[in-house]
């Protein structure tokens, strides 16, 4: 799909207030329903749709998106008779660039994962440079590792935030 369709796809879906099937590239073609919130020429934001529940924000670069199908079927349905789509909401994060995020995020004061090709990191920003972004990680047990981690732009696939596996493990690792 070119990516101006991809891109009107994705526009349409936030005006109608729609869900999208976003198919990425990567390990195999997959993809992950959203509700679009914001599209520009570089990157895409969306509320995270699963099982008829929201489940966080996730920011795209566009270049990864192969196709962007609306849905409009007995899904959306449920998840309007199910109050979702009315707890929509769109955080303030400005999707300009890989720094502009990463500075939106940080005002958050959020913990998010940031996917590359090779691992997921979980954890907070430390630091945003010209060209990547350096994080304070916690593993799998909850301990913040005492190396920090730097993240070319270039190498991520993905940033999420608000999923309810980020804010409740959060919840119980200790502050920085």
């Amino acid at each position: 799909m070119k990516k101006s369709k991809v891109i009107r796809n994705l526009s349409d879906c936030i005006l109608s207030r729609s869900m999208c099937r976003v198919y990425m590239e990567g390990d195999g073609e997959w993809y992950i329903n959203y509700y679009p919130l914001k599209v520009n020429e570089k990157f895409f934001m969306g509320a995270v749709e699963d099982n008829f529940q929201l489940d966080g924000f996730k920011i795209c670069p566009l270049e990864r998106v192969s196709k962007a199908k609306i849905r409009r079927d007995k899904c959306l349905d449920i998840n309007i008779s199910e109050g979702v789509v009315d707890s929509l909401y769109t955080p303030k994060v400005n999707i300009a660039g890989w720094r502009q995020i990463f500075r939106s995020l940080r005002d958050m004061n959020r913990y998010m994962t940031v996917e590359t090709e090779d691992y997921d990191y979980i954890g907070a920003i430390v630091d945003i440079k010209k060209h990547n972004v350096i994080l304070k990680i916690f593993d799998a047990d909850g301990i913040w590792q005492e190396e920090t981690v730097r993240i070319r732009f270039r190498d991520i696939r993905a940033v999420s935030f608000g999923s309810r596996y980020i804010d409740i493990f959060s919840k119980y690792v200790p502050r920085l």
